[in-house]
This record gives C-alpha cells, sequence and structure tokens, in this order.
C-alpha cells in the first residue's frame, strides 16, 4: 500500500479516496496501480513514475517496433500475461525485461526460472500497464504467425492425404493444394501485414537452395526477417501471382502485376515482380502505403538554392523538367510532389508511368503496356492529342521517346521525366546521344534534377560530434567550392551528428530517409556550350559558375544541421569523388 500513502503524501488523492482504493484493493485483491488507473484519480504516467521512486527501479518507455520475435519467445505469452513481464531490448548478452509488478516475488522467481533456462542475463525496468498491454499485442508477430501457419499446413496436409488416398488416389496432388491454400494465404497476408507494419518499401522472397528467405528493406537497408521451408516457396509464389491476376503456370520469364488489401483499415497497394532464377522464382512487390507518401518539396529534403530553382522553373508556361538517378533514388516522388503543385482546376495534366505508383486525384494517368505495343513513345503521341497543358512521362528510355518529349515541351507544354544518368550534368550528354538535336536542348530543357535518398539520423539518440581527420578536410574542401550567398549560411563551429542507437531506431542510429539534391538550370552561357562542345567537363564548370549545389554539397549542408550523418553523405555520393 506504500504507493496509495505515496500519492496521498504528495496531495495527488485525498484521504477519502486514499481510504476507498486502500478497501477495494483488500476486498477485491487488486493491485493499487489498477485500481488508481480504472477511476483516473491520477495519470498513468504520473503513478509509475512515482512507484519508480519507490522501488528505485528505472521506469522505461517501450518502442513496440523495435522489439523482435526473438526477443518475445525468451518468455512464453502465457507466463508473460501472468506475470506481467516481458522482454523489451537486448543489448550484447543482456536482456532488458520490462515488469509491471517488479516487487512480486513469484515473478522473481518465474524469470529467474527462465534465465536459467534459456541461459541469458538480465535487467529489470518497470513498464507502465499501457506499455505492457501494446507488447502483448506484439506477440502475434511475424515469426510466430508464420510457424502457426506451417503447423496449419502440414495437418492439413495430413488430414488431406488420407482422404485423397481414400477418395481420390489419382487426384492427390490437386485436392492436396486445394487443402494448402488457406494456411499459405494466411502465411502471404501475415508477410504484407509485418511489411506494412514495419515501414517496409520492399518484400523479397528469394528461394535459396535449401530454403526461402524473406527479407525487407526498410530506410534503404534489407534486412532478413524469416526463413521458410523450400518445400512451400512454389505455393507462396503461385499465392502471390492469383491475386496480382498473373500467370501462375508460367514460370520461365519475369512477369509484373500489382494487386491492393486491406490493412489496418487502410488500402495498401503492391506492385509485383516475378524473376526466374536457378534455385526458383523470387518475388519482390514494392509496398505503396498512401500514408508514407510525401506531398511537399520541403518533406522531400529540398531546401535553399535547389528549392528556389524549381519553384521558379514550375513557374514558366512551358519546358522540359528531368529528375535523374539511380533506381530506387526518389526520382518519380518529386516527379509526383511536382505534380501535386501544378495540379490546379484550370489545367489538364497527362501521366504516362510504368507503373502507376500512387492515385492522384485529378489527374489522368495512364499505364503503358508494352506487349500489346502501348510505349512511352505511343502514348505520348496520342497525349498530344488530349490537349494536355502538363505531361509526365514515366521514363524516357529510347530516342523516339527523348524526340517526342522534345517537341512537346517545344510546343508549349510543360514536360516532366525521368533519365538513367549519375549526376545532373550527363541530362544534356545523354539526351543528345538518345538522338535530340543538340540545338532543341536551350529551348526546351528548364532544369535537371539529380538526387540520392540518405538515412535520416535518429533524433532521440543523435549526438554533436566535432569532425576530425579525413572527414574535416572533406567537409572544408567541399565548403570552400560552395557558392559565398550559401557559405553565409553555416555555422562557423562546425560539428557533425551521430546516432547511438535506441530502441526508437533499433540501434542502428538512423530513422527514415531524406533526399539530397543538385539542381542544373538552363543559362545562356550554357546554351553556348550545348551548341558548340557539349561535354561533361564544359558542363561541370559552367555549373560551377552558376552557382550549382552539388549532390554532395548539399548532404553535407544536412549533415552540419543535424538531418543525417557525414558517412551517410559520403556511401551515397561516392562517385563523386
Amino acid at each position: 500500500m506504500r504507493l496509495i500513502e505515496e500519492l496521498l503524501n504528495k496531495n495527488l488523492i485525498t484521504k477519502e479516496q486514499a481510504a476507498s482504493l486502500q478497501e477495494e484493493v483488500e476486498f477485491y485483491g487488486k493491485k493499487p496501480e489498477e485500481v488508481i488507473i480504472e477511476k483516473n484519480l491520477v495519470p498513468e504516467d504520473v503513478v509509475f513514475a512515482i512507484k519508480s521512486e519507490i522501488l528505485a527501479i528505472p521506469l522505461k518507455e517501450i518502442n513496440i517496433r523495435t522489439i523482435s520475435s526473438d526477443l518475445l519467445e525468451l518468455i512464453p505469452k502465457d507466463s508473460a500475461e501472468y506475470y506481467k513481464m516481458v522482454p523489451i531490448e537486448k543489448t550484447n548478452h543482456t536482456i532488458s525485461i520490462g515488469m509491471v509488478y517488479p516487487e512480486d516475488i513469484k515473478a522473481q522467481e518465474a524469470l529467474k526460472f527462465l534465465a536459467r533456462q534459456h541461459n541469458f542475463d538480465y535487467k529489470i525496468y518497470l513498464i507502465s500497464l499501457s506499455d505492457f498491454k501494446k507488447v502483448m499485442k506484439k506477440y502475434g508477430t511475424l515469426r510466430r504467425e508464420v510457424k502457426t501457419a506451417l503447423k496449419e499446413l502440414e495437418q492439413e496436409l495430413q488430414v488431406r492425404k488420407v482422404k485423397a488416398l481414400e477418395k481420390l488416389p489419382k487426384g492427390y496432388k490437386e485436392v492436396q493444394e486445394r487443402m494448402a491454400e488457406a494456411p499459405i494465404s494466411k502465411m502471404v497476408a501475415v508477410i504484407l501485414k509485418h511489411a506494412v507494419e514495419g515501414h517496409a518499401s520492399d518484400v523479397h522472397i528469394e528461394p535459396l537452395k535449401t530454403k526461402t528467405r524473406v527479407r525487407f528493406r526498410m530506410d534503404g537497408i534489407l534486412h532478413s526477417s524469416l526463413y521458410l521451408p523450400k518445400n512451400i516457396h512454389p505455393s507462396i509464389v503461385s499465392r502471390i501471382k492469383i491475386i496480382s491476376n498473373l500467370r501462375i503456370d508460367e514460370t520461365r520469364i519475369p512477369q509484373d502485376g500489382r494487386f491492393s488489401v486491406t490493412i489496418d483499415n487502410q488500402n495498401i497497394d503492391f506492385r509485383v515482380s516475378t524473376f526466374p532464377t536457378m534455385t526458383g522464382e523470387k518475388v519482390v512487390m514494392r509496398v505503396l502505403n498512401p500514408l508514407e507518401r510525401l506531398e511537399t518539396f520541403e518533406e522531400l529534403g529540398l531546401e535553399g538554392v535547389p528549392l528556389r530553382l524549381i519553384k521558379e522553373s514550375i513557374k514558366k508556361p512551358y519546358g522540359m523538367i528531368l529528375a535523374t538517378g539511380p533506381t530506387g533514388c526518389g526520382k518519380t516522388t518529386t516527379l509526383y510532389v511536382t505534380i501535386e503543385s501544378l495540379n490546379k482546376e484550370g489545367v489538364n495534366i497527362v501521366t504516362l508511368e510504368d507503373p502507376i505508383e500512387f492515385y492522384i486525384e485529378g489527374v489522368n494517368q495512364s499505364q503503358i503496356k508494352p506487349e500489346i505495343g502501348y510505349t512511352f513513345a505511343n502514348g505520348l503521341r496520342h497525349i498530344l492529342r488530349q490537349d494536355p497543358d502538363i505531361i509526365m512521362v514515366g521514363e524516357i528510355r529510347d530516342s523516339e521517346t527523348a524526340e517526342l518529349a522534345t517537341h512537346a515541351a517545344l510546343t508549349g507544354h510543360i514536360v516532366l521525366s525521368t533519365l538513367h544518368t549519375n549526376n545532373a550534368i550527363g541530362v544534356i550528354p545523354r539526351l543528345i546521344d538518345l538522338g535530340v538535336k543538340p540545338f532543341l536542348l536551350p529551348s526546351t530543357i528548364n532544369i535537371a534534377i539529380a538526387q540520392r535518398l540518405v538515412r535520416r539520423v535518429c533524433p532521440y539518440c543523435k549526438k554533436k560530434v566535432k569532425p576530425q581527420g579525413k572527414i574535416l578536410d572533406l567537409i572544408l574542401e567541399e565548403i570552400k567550392k560552395m557558392p559565398p550567398s550559401v557559405k553565409k549560411e553555416l555555422p562557423k563551429d562546425l560539428w557533425v551528428w551521430k546516432g547511438e542507437g535506441c530502441i526508437e531506431c533499433g540501434h542502428t542510429g538512423y530513422s527514415g530517409r531524406i533526399g539530397i539534391f543538385e539542381v542544373l538550370r538552363m543559362t545562356k552561357n550554357l546554351e553556348k556550350i550545348i551548341l558548340t562542345q557539349p561535354t561533361e567537363e564544359k558542363i561541370r564548370k559552367e555549373a560551377k559558375k552558376q552557382g550549382m549545389i552539388t549532390m554532395r554539397q548539399d548532404g553535407i549542408i544536412k549533415a552540419l544541421k543535424g538531418l543525417t550523418t557525414i558517412e551517410e553523405v559520403i556511401r551515397v555520393t561516392e562517385e563523386q569523388i
């Protein structure tokens, strides 16, 4: 009853409330914490903060996303529920155990037994009731749910085997597959659910020699999530093909499709690609979650000079805005945000995409289908008959599309598209390689945007570090090359940031991603270079004269502001060294 006494001493409850609480606790055998929170007498965080002081046990907040299924398996669900204790974190060989009632002797004894059984050291923390309930929901985790589905699959196949032998000895395989469908569907649903809840951008289902590996891409990095028996791999691939409207009998060639599912009352699209390998078909699913979609240039990470140049270019009545960079660097997202900013009642926006990633209200989006002759080039010809003001072409891949896009920009349209080049200065040579006449480019290109994605440093565990050695030399060297207007805004005392790792970021030091950019604009001097000698070296010198900030420089600015780390900037801009 010490908790009640302490609340009374701190004038958080009255004497009458204290007496009533004590009576209810004794009569019903409830815990004081439960009764106080049920009656809403004192906020839960205050109750547990005071309890932490009484017991001299630190109170720990929990990030549910960072608690793995492997960790939860250390304490069985029934034991966790009964003793109100859960594993919440692993550091080296020590497990952090969260307990609602660490003063409970029986709970302490049970924990000692489990520690001996599983051979781990532990440290006890106090956790609130609401945090405990959140962890209990997490017990239905990916690996556990998949294991349950595998058991169901095995049981149903055994039942089916008996029935098939009795009734349909020749049709065993067909019936077996039908019976296996339910647990396989459940397994696929579990994988999709955890991909969305874990904020994964992609799901990789890969056949290895003896097993199937499932990996999630989070913040640009692939992480292995679980392994499945190799014998169920064809069934999982078939299930994904069925919901994606792909041919299940075709395993020799790649196929592309998409499907939608509802997860937590939210409609999520998945873009599917199958690919034949030596050990079976690999499946990659891109998660297209509308809640993860960015809607402003600032959310992308655009600021300062690059942001100003883009905003100026979209005000022009015609011309090309080209985004460039490798696959997965966020080019399409940048174009979508640009379209959102241009999407007004008085304009007709038409897009050609492969594939359509997100639906934009008020925009006419069209999916190309090369297998029936509906290509970017073909579609672009028809778009020009649709009275467009703004055109988006998913990608300029060939000379025909490049020529048509250039002429569309010349005839009074804003044209948005992507190219595959390493940087912004490579856009002009690339278009010339694709057959566009150099004299057409000055009149058509407004800006070329190059970008990469870097991981954001975790805001919860980041700390300032003084740059030294080669890192400091690199920062100072890049600052020297920056325009004077940008240098003025940089702090004189240089610090970079580093994530130490915490439960919020899963001990990675990073959480989320942000773009780094460079923007090349068309100028009179650049026009002369294009018409005379359009080499990358000449264009690079002109870009420097016009004060273009490179991706590496933009990244360093963001690192100095504490948005990312200098190591991330170096990692993604290695080709600029």
